[in-house]
C-alpha cells in the first residue's frame, strides 16, 4: 500500500469537454483512493458546463483545481497546461487520465508503484499480455492497433500502447520535455512526449490494464486528429532527423 506521503506529490491532470455526466463522478472516485492527491480539472470552455461542476465542488475538495480555457484546442495542450502547473505547485509524479472512465482510476496506485520502481514514464497500456479492451467496435479497433504499430515502426521506441493517455510522469520526465516544440494539439502529443523521453535516454515503462470504451457521453476524437496520428508521426522523425543533422 502507497504512503499518504506518495499521494501528497501526486497530481492527476484530467482534459475535459463536455464531460459533465462524468467529471464529479470521477473526481469523487479519485479523492476516495486518496483525498491527499491533487486533481487539476483543464476544461476547454465545455457548453455543458463541465468546468462550473467541477468549480461547485471544489468546497468540498480542497486538492482540487480547475483551469478553464477560453476554447476547444485539443487534449494535448490541455493537458501540457496541467503539467506545467503540477510542475509550479511540487508536485513529484504527475498523471494524465481521460474524463470518462475509460482509463479507471483503480489502477492509479498500480501505476505509481511501478513507477517508484525507477521509471520516468510508465504508461496503462492496452496491448501487453493480461490487457483488456471492452466494448470497442471492429472500426476502432484496427485503427488503434494499426496506428501503434505504425508509430513503433516509424519511431522505434519499444513501447507497446503509444496512443493511450492514461500515463504516469516522474517530475525529472516533464522537465525534459521541450514543451515549446510541441506543436501538435491532440493525440499525438502523446506519441511527442514520449519520443522526447525516449532521444534523451529516459526509461519508460508499461503495466496492462483494462480499457472500457466510454462508460457515457460521446467520443471527441476528431476526424482531424485520427489524420494527424498518421502524418504528425512521419513529421516527429523528420523533425529529428533534421535536429541530427543540424547539430553534426
Amino acid at each position: 500500500m502507497l504512503s499518504n506521503n506518495i499521494y501528497s506529490k501526486t497530481a492527476i491532470i484530467i482534459p475535459t469537454y463536455n464531460e459533465k455526466d462524468n467529471i464529479r463522478k470521477l473526481i469523487q472516485t479519485i479523492f476516495g483512493i486518496s483525498k491527499d492527491i491533487t486533481i487539476i480539472v483543464v476544461d476547454d470552455n465545455s457548453p455543458d458546463k463541465t468546468g462550473e461542476i467541477a468549480d461547485a465542488i471544489k468546497k468540498k475538495y480542497p486538492k482540487l483545481k480547475v483551469i478553464h480555457r477560453t476554447k476547444k484546442n485539443g487534449r494535448g495542450g490541455a493537458c501540457i497546461e496541467g503539467f506545467k502547473q503540477a510542475l509550479k505547485e511540487g508536485s513529484e509524479y504527475i498523471f494524465e487520465m481521460d474524463a470518462d472512465f475509460s482509463h479507471d482510476p483503480i489502477d492509479i496506485p498500480r501505476l505509481l508503484t511501478k513507477i517508484l520502481e525507477g521509471y520516468d514514464m510508465v504508461i496503462g497500456s492496452r496491448y501487453l499480455k493480461g490487457s483488456k479492451i471492452l466494448n470497442w467496435g471492429l472500426k476502432r479497433t484496427i485503427f488503434s492497433r494499426f496506428a501503434n504499430i505504425y508509430a513503433r515502426a516509424i519511431l522505434g521506441i519499444p513501447i507497446h500502447d503509444y496512443t493511450n493517455g492514461y500515463r504516469c510522469y516522474t517530475r525529472e520526465a516533464l522537465e525534459a520535455i521541450d514543451f515549446d516544440k510541441i506543436e501538435a494539439a491532440g493525440y499525438i502529443v502523446l506519441s511527442e512526449m514520449s519520443y522526447q523521453l525516449h532521444k534523451k535516454g529516459l526509461k519508460i515503462g508499461e503495466i496492462p490494464i483494462t480499457f472500457v470504451n466510454r462508460k457515457r457521453g460521446i467520443s471527441n476524437l476528431s476526424k482531424h486528429e485520427i489524420t494527424s496520428a498518421f502524418t504528425s508521426v512521419i513529421r516527429l522523425r523528420w523533425d529529428y532527423i533534421k535536429d541530427v543533422s543540424h547539430k553534426s
